[in-house]
């Protein structure tokens, strides 16, 4: 065995560990203000509880334990959108969501017939993804099915989701793609295995992207598509 003493933690280590610690903290509470400004008495922004995100889309509000109330995407930035499937129906979705003691609820829920309810503001945290990182940056959409049942992901359910995902991105300048839309199951330290195997992504992603190119190009006022007919002479 060798004979060198053993090493003890110094005193300017303690002091410079603690200030580290102190600093640390600053930065993160200074990180909270800075975000919670508009909390402030005269500050608030004005907002409308109820109104839609997502045009044509009902609101059925989630149970008020089941999100925080947040001001984004200026305190939090928005970049991602998490798909979930329910491991139910729709009635189920709703119900759970708008119980107090569930403790959890997304943005939106989507029927199998491709209908929308909104149940929390995109401006509003919504507690879906099992991570405050995650949640606090994300919008949340809920499916109805089963992750082992192919056949409750209608074509109806597909295109109306991509639709509403398209707007998300849009209005928040998410890029489309995989990076930026993910399922429940890619998020750290999640244990949900949502939307399963048979969520067909390619296919949903096709259909973000031409949701999104008809959002970026819509038809000028006044002008038919380029799907309408031409008229007889």
């Amino acid at each position: 065995m060798g004979s060198e003493k053993k090493r003890g933690v110094g005193r300017r280590a303690v002091l410079l560990g603690g200030g580290a610690t102190v600093v640390g903290a600053a930065v993160l509470a200074r990180d909270e203000l800075r975000r919670a400004w508009w909390r402030l008495p005269g500050t608030e922004k004005e907002r409308v509880d109820g109104e839609l995100d997502h045009k044509g889309a009902d609101w059925s509000a989630a149970a008020r334990a089941n999100w925080r109330r947040a001001d984004r995407p200026d305190d939090f930035t928005i970049d991602r959108v998490v798909i979930h499937v329910v491991q139910g129906s729709y009635a189920t979705a709703l119900k759970v969501f708008r119980n107090p003691g569930h403790g959890a609820a997304t943005h939106y829920v989507v029927r199998k017939d491709g209908h929308v309810a909104q149940m929390i503001r995109e401006l509003d945290v919504a507690f879906h993804a099992g991570n405050r990182d995650m949640n606090e940056r994300s919008v949340g959409i809920e499916h109805e099915g089963f992750v082992d049942r192919p056949q409750d992901f209608t074509a109806a359910m597909y295109e109306g989701s991509a639709r509403l995902t398209a707007g998300i991105c849009a209005r928040y300048g998410i890029p489309v793609d995989r990076e930026h839309i993910i399922g429940h199951v890619e998020v750290e330290g999640t244990d949900h295995t949502d939307p399963g195997p048979h969520w067909d992504w390619p296919r949903y992603m096709r259909l973000v992207r031409e949701a999104s190119a008809r959002l970026a190009s819509p038809t000028p006022p006044g002008r038919p598509s380029a799907k309408a007919a031409p008229k007889l002479r």
